[in-house]
């Protein structure tokens, strides 16, 4: 796992203390979406039973900062090992990191909930603790261990949150009151010209309050002009490529995202379906019209993002050139500048503490203030975006003239973050992986070409 770094932590220990009960309560409102038979379910292959992310968040906080550096007595051995696993390939070598094995049956919820609420009471004793233990640790140095591990809560909330998208829907609990879906019409995507020059990739240590080790240190790298869409692709740009048929035409699909499609048997994006009405889309808590959600970013694995572009003639950008696309040439922290990230921005969500709603997403190009340098929108939240480039967490070191990433890999990179972001999950230089072949409910694209 990458190490967070981090130059300022919050002001004192209550602000910690907030931010950790506050994640935790957003945690247990997704968990209580859940219903009691569904917590054996794998909706996902590549993901574990519910049950086990339960335990899995307190162990991971009690092995970072109480086992590791403040050597506390465990509560429970079996369980910190257990619940430790993880199951993300190692982006080198593609081989598993190391874990235990699976069990033949997880622990009961009881004794779980009751390790979990150890561990939390235990977290919130080392906030004050960490700073008297000594610690040598890189990590406990300036607050990184608790950022880290909140980090780390926030992207499983995001990972329950596409499991239970993935949930038939009479195994959810259905809140209420839900919050009314928009339906608006998406505006017209534009190709806007990038101009060739100077790109600064990567974040200023010095400058940033939190990141990952991947994000740093920053470089200036050349980038040739290209021409990217102004949008990214949305349901019903993408019904179009479905709905001529284009979409199992072998002729639009590299040979390994072909066979791809075939292995999974693929006639469309994972959460639509066709029914003799017509098609639908698969919302967290309903199944829509696809044509009320036309406006909506498609949500798509890689290999489909690719079949599109090619289709329309096109490609997905070079992550030098989203980056240089959301960043311009003054190294902006947002697409839109300094200033921190507001509803009228973008559409994030984790650290806004509103309740869990069904589908955060909101029509592509509905945030005006978040344009970016070049004009272009939705570059920071509502949906991650794939592109081209395999994932190295040294890239783009030494590559000063256009650089492309590594030729080959085990995931590729994905940026810009979703709608069920933190703030902190949104800015220019965040840079996550993905399996290509997944379809998450936070996961989109948008094209590019070369200038004409």
């Amino acid at each position: 796992m990458a190490l967070p770094l981090q130059r300022r932590v919050p002001s004192n220990i209550d602000d910690l203390r907030e931010n950790f009960t506050a994640a935790w309560a957003r945690t247990d409102e997704i968990f209580a979406l859940i219903s009691p038979s569904e917590w054996a379910a794998t909706p996902i292959v590549w993901r574990h039973p519910f049950i086990f992310y339960v335990g899995h968040l307190p162990a991971f906080s009690w092995n970072q900062i109480c086992g590791a550096i403040l050597q506390w007595k465990s509560f429970d051995p079996y369980f910190d090992d257990l619940f430790c696993r993880g199951i993300d390939p190692d982006v080198d070598t593609g081989e598993c990191h190391w874990h235990p094995d699976v069990p033949e049956e997880w622990p009961n919820m009881a004794d779980t909930l009751a390790y979990r609420d150890n561990v939390r009471g235990a977290l919130l004793e080392s906030l004050e603790a960490l700073d008297r233990c000594g610690s040598t640790d890189v990590m406990a140095r300036r607050g990184r261990v608790f950022q880290m591990v909140l980090e780390h809560e926030f992207m499983h909330q995001e990972t329950l949150l596409y499991m239970l998208q993935q949930l038939p829907l009479g195994k959810l609990r259905r809140p209420r009151p839900l919050p009314q879906y928009s339906f608006q019409r998406a505006p017209a995507s534009r190709s806007v010209l990038i101009p060739s020059g100077r790109a600064r990739l990567g974040a200023k240590f010095s400058e940033a309050l939190f990141g990952w080790d991947n994000e740093f240190e920053e470089m200036f790298v050349d980038v040739p002009s290209f021409r990217m869409d102004s949008l990214p692709v949305s349901n019903g740009q993408f019904f179009e490529f479905v709905d001529s048929e284009a979409y199992d035409q072998e002729r639009y699909w590299r040979p390994e995202d072909w066979r791809w499609k075939n292995l999974e048997r693929k006639k469309s994006p994972t959460l639509w379906t066709k029914r003799d009405a017509g098609w639908f889309y698969r919302a967290m808590f309903d199944l829509l019209p696809l044509e009320q959600v036309a406006g909506w970013p498609v949500y798509v694995s890689l290999a489909e993002a690719r079949a599109y572009a090619s289709w329309v003639g096109k490609r997905l950008p070079t992550e030098a050139e989203w980056e240089k696309a959301a960043r311009g040439e003054d190294g902006r922290k947002h697409p839109w500048g300094s200033d921190e990230p507001t509803s009228a921005h973008a559409r994030f969500g984790v650290s806004s503490r509103k309740p869990v709603y069904p589908d955060g997403v909101s029509r592509v190009g509905t945030h005006p203030k978040g344009m970016g340098p070049f004009g272009m929108y939705d570059l920071a939240g509502n949906a991650w975006e794939w592109v081209a480039d395999w994932y190295s967490a040294t890239f783009p070191r030494g590559e000063s003239q256009n650089p492309k990433g590594p030729d080959s890999g085990t995931a590729k990179v994905i940026r810009g973050g979703g709608w069920m972001d933190p703030a902190d999950r949104i800015t220019t230089t965040k840079r996550m992986y993905l399996n290509p072949n997944e379809s998450l409910q936070d996961i989109g694209f948008r094209c590019a070409r070369d200038p004409k």
